[in-house]
């Protein structure tokens, strides 16, 4: 398998409280395995308020929905050995 490897990395984001923001990390090859989202080191799941998904099978992105302050904080975008950070 090849080496996956982050092509466009995370870029920070300023958002009002209640309002819902999207991250976005493009990797090197489509169905990449071993990838993982985290908010303040705390692995986040695809549920009602962390959509995650993949667009056109290379572009990761993480949705946090109605966001308040508890969710300020580092968000980490992990593939294999490679992470990017907002």
């Amino acid at each position: 398998e090849p080496d996956v490897t982050i092509v466009r990395g995370l870029k920070d984001m300023v958002v009002s409280e209640g309002d819902d923001v999207t991250f976005r990390c493009q990797v090197s090859h489509e169905n990449a395995r071993d990838v993982e989202w985290k908010l303040q080191d705390v692995a986040l799941q695809n549920n009602e308020m962390n959509e995650i998904s993949v667009e056109k099978g290379k572009i990761h992105t993480l949705t946090l929905r109605k966001v308040t302050e508890q969710d300020i904080g580092t968000v980490t975008f992990r593939v294999g050995p490679h992470t990017s950070t907002a």
